[in-house]
């Protein structure tokens, strides 16, 4: 199988918590899981909250930091007829990735988030680290998690990824 095409960029502040061999290996992981046959690869950045809050705010409206997010192509379903997505506001330009790449799209993490919420689940910020790039690739390709059999699909692939890292796996939370 060819290699995909990986695109890794960690802020300063935050190299020695995710290395970019390890970053690789498990963004290959995440694709390899979530498009088995696939070709197409992905860009990953390990942020701060700064940037994830503003991202947030500016394509969702929610002006709060978050963990990932997923940037890929928008498909037309995804959009109103008017360009709306089905609202009475104009549907955000997301970024896209140039047409030349052959990747899914990009997923953006805050590192300071991944370490509040790995103390909350209780493991180390690289398995939380881990499960964010996994979660955000997974929804590049098309995954989504709002219905429960999605939900439940999801995490299916979420664990079969991980389990190439962590020989226990301990349960991940049910909500993303």
């Amino acid at each position: 199988m060819p290699r995909r095409h990986i695109q890794l960029q960690v802020f300063p502040a935050h190299r020695t918590v995710a290395p970019l061999t390890w970053l690789r290996k498990v963004t290959t992981s995440a694709l390899e899981t979530a498009d088995p046959s696939g070709q197409k690869g992905a860009n990953v950045v390990i942020a701060d909250d700064t940037t994830l809050h503003d991202l947030n705010h500016r394509f969702r409206g929610l002006d709060q930091v978050t963990d990932v997010l997923s940037f890929g192509d928008i498909s037309a379903e995804a959009v109103a007829a008017d360009g709306s997505g089905g609202t009475d506001e104009p549907a955000p330009e997301f970024p896209k990735p140039p047409a030349k790449e052959a990747i899914w799209g990009e997923v953006i993490i805050s590192c300071p988030q991944a370490e509040r919420q790995a103390g909350e689940h209780g493991w180390d910020v690289e398995h939380e680290l881990a499960l964010l790039v996994v979660h955000g690739v997974l929804h590049l390709v098309g995954y989504d998690h709002a219905e429960p059999e999605d939900q439940a699909l999801m995490k299916g692939l979420e664990e079969q990824a991980l389990a190439r890292f962590f020989s226990a796996t301990p349960g991940l939370p049910n909500e993303r």
